[in-house]
């Protein structure tokens, strides 16, 4: 998977995912990168397809995160990297149909909008919103359970 951090002078560029189970998270965009895709061309890919943004310079990774459900039978590896430069006007028009809206968010807003996701979503984001590192870190956790809405997730 492969997501973006995409700044304004507004905020954070995050985006609505309604989800299998109904439920509406608040992420940045991105997704899953398509077999023979280099990340990067992915993840410009992603962004455009559900923001309608091209992003023309990226730096990163910033950081990666893995998780491992073994109980759920999947594991994730996700490269975050930042977009430097970006062309174009904020649209939705996700071909999934996942993303159902699209908005920067005040920096100072962002730990509450984050707040109701996943640990493993909103920790590492949470961290860079605050810190804006340089370099690149890493996250790794285990996710136990095989239900999302009972799922515990560990930071390792």
């Amino acid at each position: 998977v492969g997501s973006a951090l995409i700044e304004s002078d507004d905020g954070l560029l995050l985006v609505a995912n309604r989800r299998r189970d109904g439920a509406v998270d608040w992420t940045p965009p991105g997704g899953v990168i398509d077999q023979g895709e280099s990340v990067l061309d992915g993840l410009t890919r992603e962004v455009a397809e559900e923001t309608g943004l091209t992003v023309t310079r990226w730096e990163g990774p910033v950081y990666r995160l893995e998780a491992e459900a073994a109980d759920a039978g999947w594991h994730m590896r996700v490269e975050v990297h930042r977009a430097l430069e970006f062309t174009g006007e904020l649209t939705l028009n996700d071909p999934d149909g996942i993303v159902i809206d699209a908005r920067f968010v005040p920096t100072d807003e962002c730990a509450a909008v984050l707040a109701t996701n996943w640990q493993l979503i909103h920790e590492p984001l949470g961290e860079w919103v605050s810190d804006r590192w340089d370099g690149e870190r890493r996250y790794l956790y285990r996710v136990e359970g095989a239900v999302r809405t009972s799922m515990t997730i560990t930071r390792l």
